[in-house]
């Protein structure tokens, strides 16, 4: 009797736990891609990347330049002379690695940049994501993108285009 009562109770845990829960998927590549202030940001993005790979190549350069000529110099130079001159291509050498770490480094001038044009168009998609799910009973969405483990999804769930419709894009 014992024995049926728990099987019974297993059973009625295990009924309540599967209550259908609605699950959806957006492919977050496919909206970024019909965002254009995603675009217009990626862009702005590629011209202060490539001005500032720029002016650290420039830097970089000078620094070979005084390398080569302190070669090219160096049986000419005092030994005194020499350490100064080496003393100053360090100190370039320098400068070109504190610049590229300004700009390029994990907390630099571009990731700030991109935290600052990126972080509103995350937001707004996050927001449309979430009214999406809200009225349409959805417990979870996945992004079909970023989940290498999705093997197959039917269209059906795929809430991509609600999301842009959400956003003011319609598809």
């Amino acid at each position: 009797m014992k024995k049926l009562f728990l099987a019974l109770i297993v059973c009625i845990c295990a009924a309540a736990s599967a209550s259908a829960q609605k699950f959806a998927l957006v492919d977050m590549e496919y909206i970024l891609r019909n965002v254009p202030a995603y675009e217009m940001a990626n862009e702005q993005l590629n011209q202060v990347s490539q001005r500032w790979e720029k002016e650290v190549t420039e830097l970089a350069k000078e620094a070979e330049t005084m390398y080569k000529n302190y070669q090219s110099d160096m049986v000419f130079l005092t030994d005194e002379q020499k350490k100064k001159r080496e003393e100053e291509i360090v100190k370039k050498e320098n400068e070109v690695k504190d610049l590229r770490h300004k700009y390029f480094g994990h907390e630099g001038e571009l990731y700030k940049k991109r935290q600052s044009l990126m972080k509103p168009i995350q937001e707004d998609i996050y927001n449309a994501v979430k009214k999406v799910a809200d009225e349409k009973g959805y417990q979870v969405i996945f992004d079909r993108a970023s989940s290498q483990s999705i093997v197959f999804a039917s269209p059906r769930v795929d809430v991509s285009n609600e999301v842009l419709e959400k956003l003011g894009y319609s598809k």
